[in-house]
C-alpha cells in the first residue's frame, strides 16, 4: 500500500505531521479522524524510507527494545505511544530510525509483528513470538520472556568471545611472526645454503618451499580466503567444525525447547508452536515433521522418538506430557541443555589455549631446526 504525508491538528490544537500507510487518501483521512486528528493536508509520499537507513539491531538492542516496550505497555501506554517514547529516549539515530519505521507501520494499520517484519531490523525469532503474543493476547508477557531468552543468548556469545580472545590474539601474533620469518629471514639464509652446493636436509627443503610459496602467493591466498569468508558471512553460512557439532546441537535444542515453552504459555497450540519454533533450528524440517506427527494424533514424546531424539529428552517430555505440565518439561529440557552447552564451551575454551601454544611453538621450532640442520652439516664438513 502507498504511504501518505499528512498535516493536521490534534485535540489540543497542536500541529501533527507524519507518514501513514493506507490504500487511498480517503482511507488515510478516515484513520486520522479515528485518532482525533483534524486533517489539513494529505499527500502521497514518494520518498518514504530513503532518508532512513535501517540496520539490524544487536542482541542488546533486542533486549532493550523488548524490556522497555513491555514495561511501557504494562504501565498502560498504547503501543503507538510506547514506540514514540522509545524513539525519543534513544540517542542512537539508527535505532531511533528503526522505532520510527515500526511506528509508521502501526499507524498505517499493520499488526505489530507485520510492522516489525517490514522494518527488517529484528530477528525472525522475535517476529514469531510477537505474532503468537498478539494472537493469544499476552504480548506483554511474551516480550518479557523473549527478552530473557535474548539475554541468555547474549551472555553465551559474550562468554564465547571472552574465551576466544586470547587464542585468537595468540594466533594472529604467531601467524605474523611465522610469516615474517618465512618472507624475510628464510630467503636470506637460503641464499647462503645454496652457495654451499650440498644437498639440504628434508626439513630445510620444506621450509624453503614454504617460504617461496608465501613470498609469491601469500597475498593472493590471503585475498582469496578473505573473499570466501566474506561471501560466507553474507550468505550467513559458517565453516562446519566437527568438535562444535555437539555444542551447536545442545544450544539449538535449548533455544527451540525454551521457545516452545514460551509459545505454549502464550496459548499457542503445540502443532502451530512447533512450526513457529522451527525457525530457530538450522534444520527446521525435523520440527515441521514433528508438527505433522502431532497433528496426526501422535503424542509429542512419540513424535520425538520417531525423529531420533535422545532418550533423556524424550523421557522428560513424556513425564511432563502425561502429567499435564508440558511447558515446565520443555523449560527443564531447555535449561538442562543450556547448562551442558555452557560446560562444554568452558572445556573447549580451556583446551584451545594450550593447543594454540603448542601449535605456535611447533611452527617456530620447525623453522629454527630447519635452519640449524644445514649449519650443523656444514660444521661437520669443515672438521
Amino acid at each position: 500500500m502507498p504511504y501518505y504525508n499528512y498535516t493536521g491538528y490534534d485535540a489540543e490544537g497542536k500541529i501533527k505531521k507524519g507518514v501513514l500507510e493506507a490504500s487511498s487518501s480517503a482511507q488515510a483521512i478516515d484513520r486520522l479522524t479515528e485518532r482525533a486528528i483534524i486533517v489539513i493536508d494529505v499527500v502521497q509520499s514518494t520518498e518514504r524510507g530513503k532518508s532512513k537507513k535501517i540496520v539490524p539491531l544487536t542482541l542488546e538492542g533486542h533486549i532493550m527494545f523488548c524490556r522497555s516496550l513491555a514495561s511501557y505497555l504494562r504501565s498502560g501506554l498504547p503501543l503507538a505511544d510506547a514506540l514514540k517514547v522509545l524513539g525519543k529516549q534513544t540517542t542512537d539515530k539508527k535505532i531511533s530510525a528503526v522505532y520510527s519505521v515500526v511506528l509508521e507501520g502501526i499507524e498505517g494499520g499493520k499488526k505489530f509483528h507485520a510492522a516489525l517484519q517490514e522494518c527488517g531490523a529484528f530477528k525472525e525469532t522475535l517476529l514469531r513470538i510477537v505474532e503468537s503474543g498478539e494472537q493469544s493476547g499476552s504480548l506483554i508477557h511474551v516480550l518479557e520472556q523473549v527478552a530473557d531468552q535474548f539475554k541468555l543468548e547474549d551472555r553465551l556469545l559474550k562468554r564465547i568471545k571472552k574465551a576466544l580472545t586470547y587464542p585468537i590474539a595468540m594466533m594472529v601474533i604467531g601467524t605474523g611472526v611465522v610469516a615474517f620469518l618465512l618472507v624475510y629471514v628464510v630467503p636470506k639464509i637460503s641464499v647462503l645454503f645454496e652457495d654451499v652446493g650440498q644437498t639440504l636436509p628434508l626439513p630445510t627443503r620444506i621450509l624453503i618451499a614454504l617460504s617461496d610459496f608465501v613470498a609469491n602467493w601469500g597475498i593472493t591466498t590471503l585475498l582469496i580466503v578473505s573473499l570466501i569468508l566474506f561471501i560466507m558471512k553474507r550468505r550467513r553460512k559458517s565453516i562446519p567444525l566437527p568438535f562444535m557439532k555437539a555444542l551447536r546441537g545442545r544450544l539449538t535444542l535449548s533455544l527451540v525447547m525454551t521457545h516452545l515453552a514460551t509459545l505454549l504459555k502464550s496459548g499457542i497450540p503445540l502443532v502451530q508452536a512447533l512450526k513457529m519454533a522451527s525457525v530457530m533450528d538450522s534444520n527446521p524440517a525435523r520440527w515441521m515433521e514433528a508438527s505433522d506427527l502431532v497433528k496426526a494424533g501422535h503424542r509429542f514424546d512419540r513424535a520425538l522418538e520417531k525423529l531420533g531424539f535422545t532418550e533423556d529428552v524424550i523421557y522428560v517430555i513424556r513425564v511432563g506430557e502425561m502429567g499435564g505440565d508440558l511447558t515446565t518439561a520443555l523449560s527443564n529440557v531447555g535449561e538442562t541443555n543450556w547448562e551442558i552447552a555452557e560446560s562444554q564451551m568452558d572445556r573447549l575454551a580451556t583446551l584451545i589455549e594450550p593447543v594454540m601454544t603448542l601449535a605456535l611453538g611447533f611452527s617456530v621450532g620447525f623453522i629454527v631446526v630447519s635452519i640449524l640442520l644445514p649449519v650443523f652439516n656444514i660444521s661437520g664438513l669443515v672438521r
